[in-house]
């Protein structure tokens, strides 16, 4: 099992190794759900999957639920019983260890930030340049 939480720990939850996908999301709603370019999404059997805390849930879509940590606000789950009966995608991010679970693809690149396609070209930093001790 893979165990991870949201950023002040008052949501834990533990998932199976064996998922479905592991994907980075580039879709227009997952970006502007996280704030983020992009989200890594691990889709397991719900039941599979033990949550310890309270989340708080949006109703993103018609049948799409994101679920997050309502004193920190982190991303946690995804479901949508239309598309994925059953199943949770967990936001693979959060996960204490999270290159334990090995990425497989790239989707929704139909919707990608022009950027994100070249970003890997771009000079690296190990910590923010000019900071103490760079």
């Amino acid at each position: 099992m893979l165990s991870g939480g949201c950023h002040c720990g008052a949501v834990r939850y533990e998932m199976p190794r064996e998922v479905a996908h592991h994907a980075l999301c580039h879709c227009t709603d997952c970006r502007k759900a996280s704030g983020a370019p992009a989200v890594a999404w691990a889709l397991a059997p719900t039941d599979r999957i033990a949550i310890t805390g309270e989340t708080s849930v949006y109703e993103s879509s018609e049948h799409g639920r994101r679920y997050f940590c309502g004193r920190c606000g982190t991303g946690l789950f995804y479901t949508s019983e239309t598309v994925f009966p059953g199943m949770t995608d967990v936001q693979s991010a959060t996960l204490d260890d999270p290159d334990a679970l090995p990425l497989q693809a790239q989707i929704q690149t139909a919707e990608r930030i022009g950027w994100m396609e070249t970003a890997h070209r771009l000079p690296t930093f190990e910590r923010y340049p000019g900071a103490p001790g760079d």
